[in-house]
């Protein structure tokens, strides 16, 4: 009898992790700040099975964000960079947009409890990639180079998450958010004539 019982129980605690890190990131990437009690009802089980699995909100929260970071790392790895540098950027903006608002709160929540050099590491793949694309846009003068390539990346980075707060509080859609982020970014990004 205990034999069926224990695979049972691993099952079901399996199903119970899925459960509270599905909603802690639905919950996470709407509101930094939701709490344990949130989630747990969320997920549908209470606080004793959510601290069970996860001995702190903050221990939840990084595996929330550890997850975030290689989901968007898979998704942005398959964006077809090549061709015209302007081209390539309008479909990596898209495709990051979509991450970044649905992952969006979540990156805030991981900032209150990861130490900043593992928040700049998070950063690091997905600014590699905008990175190079920057480099290779400037070397054949479809972007400004009169500017640091750091703080292009920054400004990005800041465009697509004050887009996706924009979306969160009703001040533009979810459907208008892709144009507007890449028109935005891409006016700052092309050489002045």
């Amino acid at each position: 009898m205990s034999t069926i019982s224990t695979p049972l129980k691993r099952a079901d605690a399996r199903r119970n992790i899925e459960a509270i890190v599905e909603a802690a990131t639905a919950l996470l990437a709407v509101n930094p700040d939701a709490s344990v009690q949130d989630i747990a009802k969320a997920a549908g089980v209470g606080r004793v099975t959510l601290y069970g699995h996860f001995d702190s909100r903050a221990a939840l929260v990084t595996e929330v964000a550890a997850r975030a970071i290689a989901q968007t790392e898979e998704s942005l790895r398959d964006v077809d960079i090549d061709g015209d540098a302007r081209d390539a950027m309008a479909r990596l903006l898209e495709a990051t947009w979509h991450l970044t608002h649905r992952f969006g709160g979540i990156v805030i929540a991981a900032g209150q409890v990861l130490p900043p050099d593992e928040m700049r590491r998070a950063h690091e793949a997905p600014a590699m990639r905008v990175r190079a694309l920057l480099e290779r846009g400037r070397q054949e003068g479809r972007f400004r180079a009169d500017m640091p390539v750091e703080w292009q990346i920054t400004a990005i980075q800041a465009v697509l998450h004050a887009a996706s707060s924009a979306v969160h509080r009703g001040e533009i859609s979810a459907d208008q958010a892709p144009r507007l982020v890449s028109d935005t970014v891409l006016a700052a990004l092309v050489s002045p004539a």
